[in-house]
């Protein structure tokens, strides 16, 4: 009877119920892999239901998008099957591949369907309302899958608002185990002691052809996804509830993901951003636990060290709430990023050789007779005076670098080399090109966190060209010890040159370009000096960073003689926390830009209040330097940046308002205190030419 009733209630599975359309997204490009492999935009955007008004709005798109339009006589599934694991021997049946969309697909399905503009509190009511209309309420199998076994079942009920599935066992048992002997009892037992409720994020739609079952395989998907990467069990317990969800945490959080998935954020800082979540839930759990402790109307002393003590957690959480916000938001990741290096260095210092002997290490595929004489007349001779000298020969120059010891000499003849792998110099050695910086190149293909990283105390480089691909955190970083640099050309295609804290750089007539972040990133604690050097055609040509924290040194800048033009963003650009010293001016007040305040709520990872860039314009100058103080100079904050392919797309969409021609004679002053800052122990002879956003500016946070 109970069966009867239920199956009653249990609406139909008449395709012409349901309306479907594709999601466009304006671009046009469906094209997301070969045909008849995984499945793409239109597959799963067909799989997306729609009502009929949305479906006249898309149909008046481009006819030309490639974009397959579902209807209720089209037949089949648009969903690919998840083949079982190679030489598996498994009994149950396959289930939906869903778990390899793209970032547009979850992007649009959460923005337009499930979450909405909701604020955190109301999340569990817009995931229960999506998922009502959504998931089919009964008669469909699925594998209940945990750490333990997978079990085919029978989903009888779906209670949306607990997120959980009344299911009962498919007979005869068919369950795979690891580690442990399930059987039927034992499964029956199980779920008796569960009510026969299972949580829907462990449900595995089986996969069906008809495609009648399509929709609750997404749903599921994105649940799931949703509570294991986005959703954080303190976010509908903030205190400013009144704001976008989507657009302050579901974006950003979903970028960040597909950031590191593809590779485009250092390991340091991934490794650092998953110690934050875990020390972050940790906090959680120990305030929430103390808090439900206390009660209210108690004066004990009991209570009240309770209270102190929950203070504390409170003010951790909160500081470990804020580090997450920086790393998850694309802009802040740029100007901000990460202060240490939590990734173990692989290659550790070997220091001196036992015996003593010096090595000069010899790099060249092959040679001709005239260069060999050259080589030992101007070098070799010299150098192996002394007995205990040894030479070696290498063919490429990570091997050369990888067998040096302290206080050897490694000489690259002229040649391209191209390495696959980083080149990491631990100790006191110096790498010099034979010959001019375009005749010695050395090129790097292959996805790495850098391309060069120095950590000796004394490294030299001299007379060499890098051309750098696909490196996360730089083409050169030297995270401690001193690296000192003449005569080079660093050719960059994401990232440029990084100092850490404590490190020291010193640049000497060198020339880097091509930079999708700032060419010269100097970060608090260090020690940097430039001169005579050309940077240009980056995304910003120097980003100081002078972080808040008490334990952080500013850093000690040179800067004699260079050539700073044609960079897309500032010249120099200085990343400070705002004191209030400055007068600011609120996002959305611009008169040059008054929709300005729209674009924060536009924006996926936006800003939060506290977080805010002031800003100074006047008229840019072509040429400037500090022995020419009445020139007026530009100082705004950053209004693009990117970290990688990805926040070059997210970090052009930011805007901060202007101030007006009114504040000249302030902005003039800002700037002669910013050449002025202490930061600089010497700033002349510098030229700044074409720099897209001017030469100075600063970004407060």
């Amino acid at each position: 009877m109970e069966q009867d009733s239920r199956d009653a209630a249990c609406p139909g599975n008449d395709a012409s119920d349901v309306v479907v359309v594709n999601l466009d997204l304006g671009n046009g490009d469906t094209d997301n892999g070969p045909a008849g492999k995984g499945y793409g935009g239109a597959d799963i955007n067909r799989a997306l239901f729609k009502n009929e008004e949305e479906k006249k709005d898309e149909d008046g798109s481009d006819d030309d998008s490639g974009t397959y339009y579902y209807n209720t006589e089209a037949s089949g599934t648009g969903l690919q099957r998840r083949e079982p694991p190679s030489g598996g021997s498994s009994s149950l049946p396959d289930t939906f591949q869903t778990s390899h969309l793209l970032f547009y697909e979850r992007f649009k399905a959460y923005q337009d369907y499930m979450l909405g503009d909701c604020k955190p509190s109301e999340v569990k009511d817009f995931t229960a309302d999506y998922l009502e209309k959504t998931v089919e309420p009964c008669d469909w199998l699925a594998l209940w899958s945990t750490d333990i076994f997978d079990v085919l079942v029978e989903v009888r009920d779906v209670e949306v608002k607990d997120l959980k599935a009344r299911v009962r066992l498919v007979l005869p048992l068919q369950c795979d185990t690891r580690g442990v002997e399930l059987h039927e009892e034992a499964m029956t037992s199980l779920l008796e002691a569960t009510q026969h409720k299972v949580p829907l994020q462990e449900l595995q739609v089986v996969y069906e052809e008809s495609g009648d079952i399509d929709q609750t395989a997404l749903a599921l998907e994105h649940v799931r996804f949703f509570y294991k990467h986005i959703w954080r069990e303190w976010d509908e317990e903030e205190e400013d509830d009144d704001f976008d969800y989507f657009v302050r945490c579901v974006e950003p959080r979903i970028r960040l993901y597909y950031d590191m998935l593809e590779d485009r954020v250092p390991a340091g800082l991934v490794a650092e951003y998953q110690s934050l979540l875990e020390k972050c839930s940790k906090c959680f759990q120990q305030f929430s636990a103390l808090r439900s402790g206390l009660s209210a109307d108690s004066d004990s002393e009991l209570d009240n060290v309770s209270m102190v003590e929950g203070l504390k957690l409170c003010d951790q959480l909160e500081s470990f709430k804020r580090k997450l916000r920086i790393i998850e938001n694309p802009l802040l990741r740029y100007v901000l990023a990460y202060k240490g290096n939590t990734r173990q260095q692989c290659v550790q210092s070997r220091g001196p050789r036992a015996s003593g002997a010096k090595v000069v290490h010899v790099v060249t595929a092959s040679c001709s007779t005239v260069q060999l004489q050259s080589l030992l007349s101007a070098r070799l001779i010299p150098l192996c005076s002394s007995e205990d000298t040894e030479i070696q020969f290498h063919r490429e120059p990570v091997s050369a670098v990888d067998s040096c010891y302290q206080g050897d000499l490694v000489i690259v003849l002229p040649g391209m080399y191209s390495v696959s792998s980083s080149i990491f110099i631990p100790d006191s050695i110096t790498i010099e090109g034979f010959g001019f910086p375009d005749e010695v190149v050395i090129e790097k293909k292959s996805k790495g966190d850098s391309f060069v990283e120095s950590t000796g105390a004394d490294v030299r480089l001299s007379n060499i060209k890098f051309i750098q691909h696909d490196a996360i955190e730089g083409i050169l970083c030297v995270r401690q010890g001193t690296l000192n640099m003449e005569n080079c050309v660093l050719q960059c295609e994401t990232t440029g040159v990084i100092v850490r804290t404590s490190a020291r750089l010193t640049m000497n007539m060198c020339d880097l370009y091509g930079s999708k972040g700032a060419g010269v990133e100097i970060y608090p604690g260090s020690v940097c000096s430039l001169v005579g050097n050309g940077i240009h055609h980056c995304k910003d040509g120097i980003l100081i960073k002078d972080f808040a924290d008490q334990m952080d040194a500013m850093p000690s800048i040179t800067m004699e003689n260079n050539v700073i033009h044609n960079n897309e963003g500032y010249g120099v650009i200085l990343v400070k926390p705002n004191s209030g010293e400055e007068p600011s001016i609120p996002v959305g007040r611009s008169e040059e830009h008054p929709d300005a305040h729209i674009q924060e709520e536009k924006q996926g990872g936006s800003l939060d209040h506290h977080l805010i860039s002031t800003s100074f314009s006047t008229p840019p100058v072509s040429t400037t330097s500090s022995s020419s103080p009445s020139l007026p100079l530009l100082a705004g904050s950053a209004k693009n940046s990117s970290d990688g392919d990805a926040a070059a797309s997210t970090g052009r969409k930011w805007q901060f308002s202007r101030q007006l021609s009114r504040n000249v004679e302030m902005s003039s002053q800002a700037v002669e205190d910013l050449k002025d800052h202490q930061i600089f122990v010497s700033f002349q002879g510098n030229q700044f030419k074409r720099n897209g956003m001017g030469d100075f500016g600063t970004f407060c946070y």
